[in-house]
């Protein structure tokens, strides 16, 4: 759009567009997230308002419109990525079920059936550099150069990320627990 505001003005306008929209916007995507999460939602609405203002209609109403389809837009972001992460566990557990061995035992279906269930308790860092590791097969300099990190911090990740997964896994011991394709040393290579 061609109506750039500078300064001040750019101030005051989208004061009086966070004025208008707030509490309508709130009132929006409280009925769509838990009630808990709503005012992150909107800050980030708000904060792609600022960067975009630019972008936003001049009118009120629309502007308002305009606000409405950002925060619907970052709701359905926000459910594709809860999903993916559901869909990381998923094949997981799949990668860690279909190993071909005719020899597997119900105790190892079972111990990567556990993994599967423990997925969702990670933390999504520590569920990226497992996913990097082992479903993408990286090495850690690989694994590094997707995350703009050192291999060494990424090391550092998969080892904490490892031990998050031994301690969701409870008490026995680690290395009975965690299947062996979710431990392997994929770090050094």
């Amino acid at each position: 759009m061609d109506h750039q505001v500078a300064g001040p003005d750019r101030e005051q306008r989208f004061r009086t567009l966070y004025d208008a929209a707030y509490v309508d916007l709130l009132r929006f995507v409280r009925r769509r997230v838990d009630p808990t999460h709503a005012e992150d939602v909107v800050g980030e609405v708000m904060l792609v308002a600022w960067r975009r203002l630019d972008d936003v209609p001049l009118d009120l109403s629309s502007a308002r419109a305009w606000l409405f389809g950002v925060a619907r837009h970052s709701l359905q972001n926000a459910r594709r990525r809860e999903e993916r992460q559901g869909a990381v566990a998923v094949r997981l557990a799949e990668t860690a079920t279909a190993s071909g061995d005719p020899h597997d035992t119900p105790d190892a279906v079972a111990d990567r059936v556990d993994v599967a269930a423990a997925w969702p308790r990670l933390s999504p860092v520590h569920q990226e550099a497992i996913a990097l590791a082992v479903l993408d097969g990286l090495s850690a300099p690989e694994a590094a150069l997707v995350l703009g990190i050192s291999s060494t911090a990424f090391r550092l990740r998969l080892s904490r990320a490892r031990r998050s997964l031994r301690r969701h896994l409870g008490t026995t011991p680690p290395d009975a627990r965690v299947p062996g394709h979710v431990t392997a040393a994929r770090s050094s290579r």
